[in-house]
């Protein structure tokens, strides 16, 4: 997914992301020339501009599935590059590209905080594979009560996984709330698929046709709802105690409530866009595909041609979704707390959003 014209690798920076990006905490306003053994010039303008498409390109690599498939020496040789790089002892000859190469590699598969490796199936870069099939269940049509209930249990325990192992690790978080995040987003995403199955099941004036139509989309508002839940469930201390503040040279000046709510607004706006085009655009177009000569004449292509129509929305929404807002978003310091006033010098601070 990502591309790999030589003028798509700038000089190499550690940490930073390859593509345009918003200027973030820690991030320097000069150019800053770094000199390594290979002969490899690290000099690099940060921009102050945030870019979509910056994001976008930045998190296509993160979701590149290729690095599923990274073997083990394939990975510790890109650990090793980048600690020679960190600590001024690269061979000669390394270029820019295998240096940006070795930070996705090393980026997608070992957790920032813990540097352990990631179960496969829990990885940003593996959502869409394992995410798929889920997705292609949660969509089939004819769903019975127990198919419902099987489906959006799967799908949250997915989630839930995912988002755990993507955590933010710096400090323990209670194993209660995780169970508690959990627990609320399965009772929610059930609730409300089984309820609406059962309300379109009674409701006479659908014709059959009609009522298998809009049953295809009733995972839609049941996903978002408990997607919604989750995060609101497993991140409710950040209400109460507030997230970090930081000013532009990443030291802390505060901690902020304020902050929070805005954290996890974007947050909760993210987890409800992310299936709009997963559980929505599917339905409509096999609605249409049905129609056609091809799946009528062979009805036992169907199902491929179900579970590449979601594949294809699954990898076109993902990026698209958590590119909305920047990993380290601004905030505007007069719309914080008086003390983050006093203590801020400048008229805007930054906050980790989180996934």
């Amino acid at each position: 997914m990502a591309a790999s014209g030589k003028a798509d690798y700038p000089p190499f920076a550690l940490g930073k992301p390859r593509f345009d990006q918003p200027e973030h905490p820690s991030s320097d306003k000069e150019i800053k020339t770094e000199y390594n053994t290979s002969g490899v010039d690290s000099a690099r303008t940060d921009t102050n501009t945030s870019t979509f498409y910056g994001r976008f390109r930045h998190f296509l690599d993160i979701i590149d599935p290729r690095t599923l498939f990274v073997a083990e020496s394939q990975l510790k040789a890109a650990v090793q590059l980048l600690e020679d790089y960190k600590h001024g002892t690269l061979p000669r000859g390394i270029s820019n590209q295998q240096l940006w190469e070795a930070q996705k590699v090393q980026q997608a598969i070992l957790h920032p905080d813990t540097n352990e490796k990631i179960l496969m199936p829990f990885r940003m870069s593996g959502y869409i594979p394992f995410g798929t099939p889920i997705v292609v269940g949660l969509l089939l049509p004819q769903q019975t009560l127990g198919t419902t209930v099987f489906w959006q249990w799967l799908n949250q325990s997915h989630n839930a996984c995912v988002n755990y192992a993507n955590r933010n690790a710096t400090k323990p978080t209670p194993v209660s709330k995780f169970i508690l995040g959990y627990l609320g987003a399965v009772t929610s995403a059930v609730s409300i698929a089984v309820g609406l199955n059962l309300f379109i099941k009674r409701a006479n004036r659908f014709n059959p046709a009609t009522r298998s139509l809009i049953q295809r989309f009733v995972p839609f508002p049941a996903v978002a709802a408990a997607n919604v839940c989750n995060v609101v469930l497993m991140r409710h201390s950040e209400l109460e105690e507030g997230i970090s503040v930081l000013d532009m040279d990443g030291n802390v000046i505060g901690t902020s409530r304020i902050a929070a709510r805005q954290a996890l607004l974007e947050t909760a706006m993210t987890r409800i866009v992310l299936p709009i085009p997963i559980l929505v655009l599917p339905p409509i177009i096999m609605s249409l595909l049905e129609k056609t000569w091809i799946l009528k004449g062979h009805p036992r292509l169907t199902l491929p041609m179900h579970s590449l129509v979601c594949l294809a929305a699954f990898g076109f929404a993902l990026p698209v979704a958590i590119s909305l807002f920047p990993q380290m978003s601004e905030i505007e310091t007069s719309k914080l707390e008086p003390e983050i006033k006093l203590a801020a010098s400048s008229k805007s601070v930054f906050y980790n959003k989180g996934l």
